[in-house]
C-alpha cells in the first residue's frame, strides 16, 4: 500500500509540532531535536518536518511504498514516462534506511519514490558511519541538473 509523503522545512520545531499535532489530532510517531514525523492513516500520509531544509515550506514530496515490488512498479512508470531519474538506491536519510529514486516535477519540486527498510540512529549517514547530507540538502541540487531542456520538449 502506498502512502503520500510531504516534508516541510520549519524554523521552530516545537511550534510546528504543536501546530501539526493539533491539526492532525495526534502526536508525532518520531521526534528528534531537528525532525518530527507523523504516519497518518486518515489521511494516509507520511508527514515530516525538520529544521535541516534549505528553505522553509514544502521541501519535497514523495510516495512511500511498503513492498519492493511497489517500488519497482513506480520506477518503471517513471522510466516509461521518459522522466530523468536520480537513482539514489540504498541510503540513510531522515532517521531511516531506505531505497530511493528521485525525479523533479515541471514546477521544480523534487519528488522521491522510496521504500523504508528500518529506522536509523542518524538523520543521514555516510558510508563510513559518520553523519552526512541527505534529501533535504544535496538531492534537490542534483535534481536541478536533471531538468529536461526546452529543446527536447521534456517533461
Amino acid at each position: 500500500m502506498k502512502r503520500f509523503h510531504i516534508h516541510i522545512g520549519v524554523d521552530s520545531l516545537d511550534e510546528a509540532i504543536r501546530f501539526y499535532s493539533s491539526l492532525f489530532g495526534t502526536v508525532p510517531v518520531k521526534t528528534k531535536s531537528d525532525y518530527a514525523k507523523w504516519m497518518l492513516d486518515d489521511p494516509r500520509v507520511n508527514f515530516a518536518i525538520s529544521t535541516r531544509a534549505k528553505k522553509k515550506g514544502v521541501d519535497h514530496l514523495g510516495i512511500q511504498v511498503e513492498e519492493e515490488s511497489e517500488l519497482n512498479e513506480l520506477r518503471s512508470r517513471l522510466e516509461k514516462a521518459d522522466m530523468k531519474v536520480l537513482e539514489e538506491g540504498a541510503t540513510t536519510c531522515c532517521y531511516a534506511r531506505s531505497d530511493k529514486s528521485w525525479v523533479q516535477d515541471p514546477a521544480g519540486i523534487p519528488w522521491e519514490v522510496y521504500r523504508t527498510m528500518e529506522d536509523a540512529q542518524f538523520f543521514s549517514e555516510n558510508m563510513d558511519g559518520t553523519e552526512g547530507a541527505c534529501c533535504t540538502q544535496d538531492t534537490p541540487a542534483q535534481l536541478i541538473s536533471l531538468k529536461p531542456s526546452a529543446s527536447k520538449g521534456g517533461r
